[in-house]
């Protein structure tokens, strides 16, 4: 491997594959609802925040540093929580935050408001803003952490309600009253939350049972379909093959034993088609190799590109461009599946107008080529077997950096 191509070959493998970006799409349901849970926060954060603020400004006479810290405090968090939830990102560092700062607020209330009003009736505007704190304690935390805010909370501003009557008689009715009903209304909330998203998480959970069900029906069919197109083979060319090769007495004889084998192995390596195309001799084009090559790696959603090099205007037989074709589609399906595509990469080059080489990379795990079993077919028929039927070559490298695929062919 030259410095060009494993410069290119690291290169590419920095780059994610198509199912690294992809990950998360399993729990597309409960994204949704997290997505759901988020926007109805937003909504009733921004109400009752509006309510907080508008009561907290008509209050604010005469203008108190103390006062206007403890509004920034809370209001300022509140307002990024909001926009996050709105916009769908950062959501659980915002609304954790305003959790911690609301508690913040809450336990130096007394402190900051010193006297305050003496009407137990009157509630001041920080009590709007309980439950949007267990609200954000549902969007940040786990639910057992949510159960702890929903008591936390709402027992931390009766104490504060206390401390600021006094503890007397008169202020333990409403205070009650008013904590009583909050702890209430946090639990409906988080109990809420937590059904919907157990009811998000069911249906991702189906719909993954159900996609590994069809992948695997789908791949029974597919074997069961290659196993009765290897037993026609076998028997109509195959074993035709044999015979002449077995009965050949002759120079004329024997020629056309090669010739049979050579056809059986062409209709051997393309029984992934559901009719033997092994093309023509007319000559193809390097630049139609190319764009067929494209069309596979757009079809199999591969992000990668197909690199051509040296003379553009080559041409090779049409039973080698058929040949080179499906044997890279076979080399690309393999780095597909087994290295995730990981640096998936691949060279048309030409150095001569009757010369092609096809160089297909990745970045994977790589294999061992010997450890491969007698029944798989995916390299010894789709790739050797049909590179050698059109008196093609074919090597496979393979290592812990990755797999390097080499298809070449050249006039004899």
């Amino acid at each position: 491997m030259t410095a060009d191509d494993r410069s290119l070959k690291e290169a590419w493998s920095s780059i994610p594959s198509q199912r690294e970006v992809g990950i998360g799409l399993e729990r597309f349901t409960g994204q949704r609802m997290e997505r759901i849970l988020s926007t109805v926060a937003a909504i009733g954060s921004a109400a009752l925040g509006a309510q907080a603020l508008l009561a907290a400004v008509t209050r604010l006479a005469p203008p108190d540093p103390g006062r206007i810290g403890m509004m920034a405090l809370v209001f300022l968090p509140l307002l990024w929580m909001i926009v996050a939830c709105v916009i769908g990102k950062g959501v659980k560092p915002a609304a954790g935050t305003f959790t911690v700062a609301y508690a913040i607020a809450l336990a130096l209330w007394p402190v900051v408001v010193e006297g305050g009003v003496r009407d137990p009736s009157n509630q001041p505007w920080i009590f709007f803003l309980v439950n949007i704190g267990v609200v954000a304690a549902m969007l940040a935390f786990t639910t057992r952490i949510q159960l702890v805010w929903a008591l936390t909370l709402p027992i931390l501003y009766g104490w504060v309600r206390l401390v600021q009557g006094g503890f007397e008689q008169s202020w333990w009715i409403s205070t009650g009253f008013d904590v009583s009903f909050t702890i209430i209304l946090g639990t409906v909330i988080i109990s809420l939350a937590w059904m919907f998203r157990q009811i998000a998480a069911g249906v991702d959970e189906a719909r993954s049972r159900a996609v590994e069900g069809y992948a695997s029906a789908a791949a029974a069919s597919a074997a069961e379909e290659e196993r009765v197109a290897m037993s026609a083979l076998m028997h109509d060319s195959v074993l035709a093959a044999l015979i002449a090769a077995e009965r050949a007495d002759s120079d004329r004889a024997r020629a056309l034993a090669v010739a049979m084998a050579r056809e059986a192995l062409t209709r051997l390596a393309n029984t992934e088609a559901s009719i033997a195309q092994e093309g023509s001799d007319a000559p193809v084009a390097r630049s139609q190799i190319v764009t067929e090559l494209r069309r596979t790696l757009s079809e199999r959603g591969a992000d990668a590109v197909v690199e051509e090099r040296g003379a553009a205007e080559a041409e090779v037989p049409g039973k080698v461009a058929r040949a080179i074709v499906l044997a890279a589609r076979q080399a690309i399906g393999n780095a597909l599946a087994h290295a995730d595509g990981h640096g998936l990469h691949v060279i048309v080059d030409s150095a001569a107008a009757d010369r092609l080489r096809v160089t297909v990379l990745d970045a994977g795990p790589g294999f061992d080529p010997d450890a491969i079993g007698e029944d798989r077919l995916g390299i010894r028929a789709s790739i050797v077997a049909r590179m050698a039927a059109v008196a093609g070559t074919s090597e496979i490298v393979s290592d812990v950096d990755g797999t390097t695929v080499v298809l070449g062919w050249e006039p004899s």
